[in-house]
């Protein structure tokens, strides 16, 4: 659950898209298969350089997802990389000969299976990690979350709602204390008050919500869903999360692109050229030495707006506002 709740944000979202986005996390969601690897590249007219990247094997068009920010990485590198598509077959021994042939020197795994089979090679090499919303807290990876930066969640939500004062999120420590440890210093830069409930379990969540709701003041209070698959389960939480909100006429943003269409106020998801960039960065790091330890929150975002949430909640989105997002909902 955690590697779909992080993976469906990914995906570039238009409206031929929508089903790209449900097969991407479906996909990441199954579970992990034995490794077969074979090279592919994005760039035919330059010799592979050290930077390898792992990937889930999902046909077209969800590949471009990755084929985007393995382009990313290319040209931050100004190199052509080994990208390794991950499907069912070889024992993942093959792929760790196959790289230590190529002269590999650092591994960037994409998605909860790319870190998986990232896992099994040889420690000596420098790895980056993306396309996962967090981390164990002892994990020292280096790399980019898919969780956007709660400063720039926090200023767009100011931008749409200047009147809302106190940010309320109900979240699993086990997941995302280091996210709550942003968000706290986000909230004073941005003028507002965070209130974070923590719950360890799906019922301990539900009844966080059903007391916030009880109490929040539509005039002030605003909720934001992490990505986080204890406490914004999509099948129960969600569903009771946007119903109570739009009944009481409190703003809801998310850190998922999808919850946009279901009736989120707004979501930022990641560019995957740029964030591709990124990780090329952090690979440069890697292998000079000098990597950062810990995951980053996504800072390379766009943006979507629901705009029936917007009229409903008394948001004028007029042109001036919709140009500020990259999707917009219903299409226009």
């Amino acid at each position: 659950m955690a590697g779909r709740r992080a993976i469906d944000k990914l995906a570039p979202p238009a409206p031929d898209r929508r089903a790209l986005l449900l097969r991407l996390c479906a996909a990441l969601a199954a579970p992990h298969a034995p490794l077969y690897a074979q090279t592919i590249f994005t760039n035919e007219t330059a010799a592979p350089g050290p930077v390898a990247v792992l990937f889930p094997d999902l046909p077209d068009p969800v590949r471009k997802v990755f084929t985007d920010i393995i382009g990313g990485i290319e040209e931050q590198l100004h190199q052509r990389v080994q990208a390794w598509p991950l499907a069912p077959a070889h024992d993942p021994a093959d792929l760790g000969a196959a790289l230590k042939r190529q002269g590999v020197r650092v591994v960037i795994a994409l998605g909860r299976q790319g870190l998986k089979a990232a896992e099994t090679l040889d420690p000596g090499l420098g790895l980056v990690v993306s396309g996962i919303s967090s981390l164990p807290e002892r994990d020292r990876h280096t790399g980019i979350c898919l969780s956007p930066d709660p400063a720039l969640l926090f200023a767009r939500l100011r931008s749409l709602a200047p009147g809302v004062r106190r940010v309320i999120v109900v979240y699993n420590p086990q997941h995302n204390e280091w996210l709550l440890r942003l968000a706290r210093d986000a909230a004073r830069l941005h003028g507002v008050e965070l209130a974070p409930l923590e719950a360890p379990d799906l019922a301990g969540a539900a009844r966080l919500y059903q007391r916030a709701f009880a109490t929040a003041d539509n005039r002030r209070d605003a909720f934001w869903l992490p990505t986080d698959a204890t406490t914004v389960d999509e099948t129960t939480i969600l569903p009771l999360v946007l119903r109570e909100a739009w009944n009481r006429g409190l703003p809801v943003f998310s850190s998922s692109f999808l919850h946009v269409r279901k009736g989120a106020l707004f979501a930022l998801y990641p560019n995957n050229i740029e964030l591709g960039r990124n990780l090329g960065n952090l690979a440069t790091a890697v292998m000079a030495g000098e990597p950062p330890r810990g995951l980053l929150p996504l800072r390379d975002v766009y943006a979507a707006l629901n705009l029936r949430t917007a009229s409903h909640l008394g948001i004028a989105a007029g042109p001036t506002v919709q140009r500020g997002f990259q999707f917009l909902y219903p299409e226009l």
